[in-house]
């Protein structure tokens, strides 16, 4: 297991049993310590339990970010109650760490097994990560994004980008 799955199960963990979340260990590997957007997945028999993060980081590092979603994902995603002790032992944890997103001029720029997609209007923004059930065309990935964000379907103003990640499972 990579040293920041670890590091999400611990946080998981510690915050569900006691409430607080682990010190991050002294030595981490480089790609740690660097700043990124992190999304944090959790699983249980293969359905999906929690899923949080961020499209820019809002900590001082990767290691930091993954702490904060993992716990945000296990107890503050909207669609789910929050993770019981009684759930640790079968969770199963995907950390996806965001390469930065850059802008296409449309769908055919997409590859939804690698990129994951971005969708912009104004304000509103959806994300739907690389590699993810219903995602499976370009065309599907938008329209999931547009969703999320609140943005209509035949909406004609809307930016478009895609992203890479590292997944850590």
């Amino acid at each position: 297991m990579h040293p920041i799955v670890k590091l999400a199960k611990a946080s998981v963990e510690q915050y569900v049993k006691n409430g607080n979340t682990p010190d991050l260990p002294d030595s981490l590997p480089e790609e740690m310590l660097n700043k990124a957007g992190v999304f944090v997945c959790l699983k249980v028999n293969g359905q999906l339990r929690g899923c949080i993060g961020t499209i820019e980081p809002v900590t001082d590092c990767v290691a930091q970010e993954a702490v904060r979603n993992a716990v945000a994902a296990a107890v503050s995603d909207p669609r789910f109650l929050p993770v019981g002790q009684h759930e640790l032992d079968s969770i199963e944890y995907a950390v996806d760490v965001l390469c930065p997103a850059e802008k296409v001029a449309g769908t055919s720029g997409l590859d939804p097994r690698r990129y994951g997609v971005i969708v912009r209007k104004g304000r509103r923004k959806g994300l739907l990560l690389p590699d993810i059930e219903g995602g499976d065309s370009a065309d599907a990935q938008v329209s999931i994004a547009r969703a999320k964000a609140g943005i209509a379907p035949d909406d004609k103003d809307v930016e478009i980008y895609r992203f890479e990640v590292r997944r850590f499972k």
